[in-house]
């Protein structure tokens, strides 16, 4: 099992995007993450709850499935239910230092085959890695997009 987290700064770029736009982003992604994750091909809702849904999706090929929480206006925890790389993956709206808003995402995946804390495990973590945290700048531009499109609510 290997973690892996990456924070990136939410208005170095334009349009500057409010805690409630970004948290509008990061449900419209749960919902279908097509738009803003290149490596997802297709999700379908199959299940939805108060704060929670189960979606099937497809990731670079591989049929999976989560299990959705949303704590309204602070993160979305997605939990693997069906896949390869069992685990779970964290956006979080956090504060950064200097008080401005941050995006960060968090994976901590158990991967099938691979035996923990091997060479393997560290190989495949490292080429993981460059793909998952550009799926976070890949959430951010398409959520720039979209408010800069007046598709979400200015608040």
């Amino acid at each position: 099992m290997f973690t892996l987290s990456h924070t990136l700064a939410v208005n170095d770029a334009v349009p500057k995007l409010t805690r409630g736009q970004l948290w509008q982003g990061l449900v419209l992604k749960a919902e279908n993450p097509v738009p803003f994750l290149e490596a997802m091909s297709a999700c379908t809702i199959v299940e939805r709850g108060e704060n929670w849904l189960l979606r099937d999706f497809t990731l670079r090929g591989e049929e999976m499935q989560e299990h959705v929480t949303f704590e309204p206006e602070n993160s979305v925890l997605f939990e693997r239910t069906k896949s390869s790389a069992m685990g779970s993956v964290l956006n979080e709206i956090v504060e950064l230092e200097n008080g401005e808003l941050g995006l960060r995402f968090t994976f901590v995946l158990d991967v099938e085959g691979l035996e923990d804390g091997s060479a393997e495990e560290a190989d495949f973590a490292e080429r993981m890695s460059q793909s998952y945290f550009q799926g976070v700048a890949s959430t951010l531009a398409e959520i720039r997009r979209r408010v800069a499109a007046g598709e979400l609510a200015t608040s």
